[in-house]
């Protein structure tokens, strides 16, 4: 074959065209990867972006919650209730992966596991940040009463857990420090103390009694472990489109933000007054308020509508009132109630809340159920639950009621046999969304 110079040049050409046209159709194709099919890639995995914290309360992008109740001194039904979730595994580590759990307060007092499921509470949570998930501890009405010294409902196991050999010489020099203080301040008073003072003494303080206030008082001892563990949590946390805290936000409370209404419970407990404990004790605050879980006087529609205007959220969950049995929707589903009663003080019944992208599911011992948003489904979902954990009266009652016409009970104002009107005692009238400074 002879090789001509002129078909050399055109061969060159052509090649050069060839380049040309190649460097051309690439960058069309790059183009259209970044206008067209990363942005598509971007939206469809938006939903499983990773968790973003947007500040020290509020979280989002999380792809999956898991939220239960007061657990109340009972560590084999909280481990029950976090298998049961799949939120750890058969030695009781973390198994969850990327989800957030929320536990909404009252872990101490009624059962006698309150330090041992604290520690594992405390563990789980560092298990969880190297996975990706999340522990979120909530202050209750027990964990502050704890912190500021009504021991009312301390379980007796609960300070035998403190316990040690050193207990009883801690003790007597704490009693003999205590009638001391009666003789140099009240010498009438101790000269007028029963020959049984001190097995009295005895009885209101056990052993461990004394463990137990410096773990938990940080007037005893500031260094304590459990008081400076309640102090590092929050009252009420934000995840994606709930909000979550233990008792519940009244109208008197609407329009405070998360943070506010931790910085004031943190610092009525680190500057505890008896004499004014302020939110720590008001029925109206949101460790005690029960309005949102139907418990008089309940919340106003405005209200709990305001509330989630004011936090950007669909639903408001809540412990603290017991359901004895099942997670329950209120106001068409805007407020989920969860303390189904997890600790045997209140029957032992193992519940929780699951939040995905699919909706709300409640969870039991023996499965999950759809959680019903309107009064519409809320037979067949109890009837549902009570198919899966038979034999619980509780259920039964509350089916009973639902199904039952509700009728209009009488005024206690109403004049009786046309007498006068009962005087009804002055009440503080609830704003329907207020503020508390």
């Amino acid at each position: 074959m002879i090789w001509r110079e002129d078909e050399g040049c055109l061969a060159h050409e052509l090649t050069v065209r060839g380049h040309v046209l190649l460097e051309d159709a690439f960058g069309v194709l790059e183009v259209f990867v970044r206008i067209i099919i990363l942005p598509l890639l971007l939206a469809a995995n938006l939903a499983f972006a990773e968790a973003r914290q947007i500040d020290e309360f509020q979280w989002e992008g999380v792809e999956r919650i898991v939220a239960i109740g007061d657990i109340h001194g009972d560590y084999d039904n909280y481990i029950s209730t976090l298998k049961a979730a799949g939120l750890v595994d058969k030695k009781g580590k973390w198994s969850a992966g990327e989800t957030h759990f929320v536990q909404t307060g009252d872990i101490p007092d009624r059962g006698p596991d309150t330090q041992k499921i604290i520690e594992h509470i405390q563990k789980l949570g560092k298990q969880a940040r190297r996975k990706g998930g999340m522990v979120h501890n909530l202050i209750g009405n027990h964990e502050a009463m704890n912190v500021y010294g009504d021991l009312r409902y301390v379980h007796d196991g609960e300070f035998a857990a403190f316990a040690n050999r050193n207990s009883a010489a801690l003790r007597d020099r704490v009693f003999e420090i205590n009638l001391q203080n009666i003789q140099k301040n009240d010498p009438e008073a101790f000269a007028a103390l029963p020959e049984n003072f001190r097995e009295e003494w005895n009885l209101k303080h056990p052993l461990g009694w004394v463990e137990h206030r410096q773990a938990w008082d940080p007037a005893w001892n500031p260094e304590g472990e459990l008081s400076n563990w309640v102090l590092e949590n929050k009252v009420a946390v934000r995840i994606n489109n709930a909000i979550f805290l233990h008792g519940g936000i009244s109208g008197f409370y609407c329009q405070n933000s998360l943070d506010s209404m931790t910085q004031k419970v943190l610092g009525n407990l680190r500057q505890f007054n008896p004499g004014n404990p302020g939110i720590l004790d008001d029925e109206f605050g949101p460790l005690w308020y029960r309005g949102l879980s139907g418990v008089e006087p309940t919340a106003l529609n405005e209200t709990v509508d305001a509330i989630l205007a004011r936090h950007k959220v669909d639903h408001i969950v809540v412990g603290h009132t017991v359901t004895s049995g099942v997670i329950w929707p209120q106001y068409d589903g805007k407020v989920v109630m969860i303390d189904t009663g997890i600790s045997r003080a209140y029957g032992g019944y193992i519940g929780y809340l699951e939040i995905t992208q699919d909706g709300l599911y409640a969870g039991y011992a023996n499965g999950k159920l759809p959680l019903p948003s309107g009064e519409a489904e809320s037979i067949p979902y109890l009837e549902k639950v009570i198919a899966m954990n038979p034999g619980n009266p509780y259920l039964e009652e509350r089916l009973e009621k639902l199904m039952r016409p509700a009728v209009p009970e009488p005024s206690e104002s109403a004049p009786e046999n046309g007498g006068e009107p009962k005087p009804q005692p002055e009440v503080k009238p609830i704003p329907v969304c207020g503020i508390s400074q």
